[in-house]
């Protein structure tokens, strides 16, 4: 499966690795990572109108309104030379959001392969947290800040994953397990 073309879509709350399951992804089956957080903080960084709507909604512990992801995936989704070949980190959030990327990829001619939910406690999510608040200096990292993302996540996508869980694609991953297990697990899923 080394060049095999497949879109996947993993969960996670905040902290729970799918980051860096995605990146080993992206190496693995030579795609590309579709982290909607790397792409609001990339629009924050342009100090755009948009930028700094996404900084208050951020603040707040809200998620950025579908409107603006939505603007922002469209051009992904459509680039000919990703296709069949994106890796969603923490997308889609929202039913409506699900249903917007299912859109655009029937209307590009794709689909997702797999579907994988890396399920993590919040104990364990704000060791977590801490740890990469100091290796990655990330500002968005504060403990108060993550307690509320972490129960936005779980209230908000809930729906998400009881929408995804009734497809046969849909895998559950223990997200305790260190990084290497976790990839081994989803190497497994995949046959890769």
């Amino acid at each position: 499966m080394e060049n095999s073309q497949v879109n996947i879509i993993i969960f996670g709350p905040p902290g729970a690795g799918k980051g860096t399951q995605a990146k080993y992804l992206v190496k693995k089956l030579n795609s590309f990572q579709i982290s909607t957080g790397d792409m609001l903080r990339e629009e924050i960084k342009k100090d755009s109108d948009i930028g700094k709507k996404i900084i208050n909604n951020m603040n707040e512990g809200k998620f950025v309104e579908d409107e603006i992801v939505n603007k922002l995936l469209k051009k992904i989704i459509f680039d000919t030379n990703k296709k069949n070949k994106l890796i969603f980190d923490g997308y889609p959030r929202t039913i409506d959001q699900a249903k917007n990327l299912e859109n655009l990829l029937n209307k590009s001619n794709q689909k997702i392969e797999h579907v994988l939910f890396l399920n993590v406690d919040k104990d364990l999510i704000l060791k977590r947290i801490e740890k990469r608040k100091v290796l990655e200096k990330r500002t968005d990292d504060d403990a108060n800040t993550i307690l509320k993302r972490y129960d936005t996540y779980m209230e908000v996508t809930k729906p998400v994953l009881d929408y995804y869980s009734k497809n046969y694609n849909f895998h559950e991953v223990d997200g305790s397990m260190e990084i290497e297990g976790i990839s081994l697990k989803i190497e497994e899923i995949l046959k890769v």
